[in-house]
């Protein structure tokens, strides 16, 4: 190998070395300050792509589980209403009872009449001033809708509640129900499965009064089969907070396996990132007095021309 001063090739080599483990040093620590082992498209493309993805649909899930209790609510609000409807009808049968003996005088059927008129009345309006987030719960012609799903075409169920019509003419009605709504492959097909409360009892007990004994027991049989009615729509209500319930628990379980895979793909191994600083570190000092020693080799050949 000639001796010259045109191109000093032990200090590119030295250079470039110096520059490669820098650009390794400066990425380690991104890594260990960020504690992502991916920070741009250039660390792993298909890694950052299958981690954002992830995040989105950890996003979502995190979110159906929010929407899932929220329905929780709104059941829990009209079953709590409709308890509070099943004790006024307890209340009534009292009434008609004691109205059907035949023992009261015109005058006590007129007040057991006025009470039970106004159990009526107060069961109107419970049903009319129920609200959920400012919404009716007892009547509302689109119902409520609550969506969940991880975020995917595939991945999304609604299940649509309907509460029927809550009143003195309408107590415990049947024609509540409620539709699952769910995609299935990549979405291009939709299946519903509905169902409705058992209650075929429906009566209006807003036709009957106290004023006789005659017309206390036909109250009396009417109360008796509106106090069936509602423990059937409270049966139904109940059977669909169980299903949201699980619902909620099956999106939390998504979203803690979804996290911990975004996490094994995104996270930064310190372990190892450590292990490649020290290494960086080395060589970064190793590469420096490398490349000033080959520059210095070049000052020989001063020695030539002495």
């Amino acid at each position: 190998m000639s001796l010259g001063v045109l191109n000093n090739i032990s200090a590119i080599y030295a250079e470039n070395n110096l520059n490669q483990t820098q650009a390794g040093l400066q990425n380690t620590l991104t890594q260990l300050s960020s504690g992502s082992r991916i920070n741009s498209g250039a660390d792993d493309a298909a890694g950052l792509s299958l981690a954002n993805g992830l995040g989105a649909n950890s996003a979502a899930l995190t979110q159906s589980s929010t929407n899932a209790a929220e329905g929780v609510g709104l059941l829990q609000v009209a079953d709590g209403a409709l308890s509070q409807v099943t004790n006024l009808l307890n209340r009534a049968v009292t009434l008609a009872t004691e109205a059907s003996n035949g023992t009261l005088n015109a005058a006590q059927d007129s007040a057991a009449n006025s009470e039970f008129q106004s159990i009526l009345d107060e069961i109107s309006n419970i049903g009319s001033t129920t609200t959920y987030n400012g919404q009716q719960v007892f009547g509302s012609a689109a119902g409520f809708q609550i969506f969940t799903g991880d975020g995917t075409k595939g991945g999304g169920f609604a299940d649509t509640i309907t509460l029927a019509a809550l009143s003195s003419a309408t107590v415990g009605d049947s024609t509540g129900s409620a539709g699952l709504t769910y995609t299935s492959g990549a979405g291009a097909a939709t299946s519903t499965l509905t169902y409705a409360p058992v209650a075929a009892n429906s009566v209006n007990l807003g036709a009957d009064n106290l004023t006789s004994a005659a017309n206390a027991q036909t109250a009396l049989n009417d109360v008796y089969k509106s106090v069936q009615d509602v423990a059937a729509e409270r049966g139904y209500t109940g059977a669909q907070i169980n299903t949201l319930n699980a619902v909620s628990n099956v999106e939390s379980t998504e979203q803690e396996n979804v996290v911990s895979a975004q996490n094994s793909i995104q996270a930064t191994d310190y372990a190892s990132a450590t292990s490649n600083l020290s290494k960086y570190e080395i060589l970064s000092q190793t590469g420096i007095s490398a490349l000033a020693q080959a520059n210095s080799t070049e000052q020989l050949v001063t020695k030539l021309l002495q």
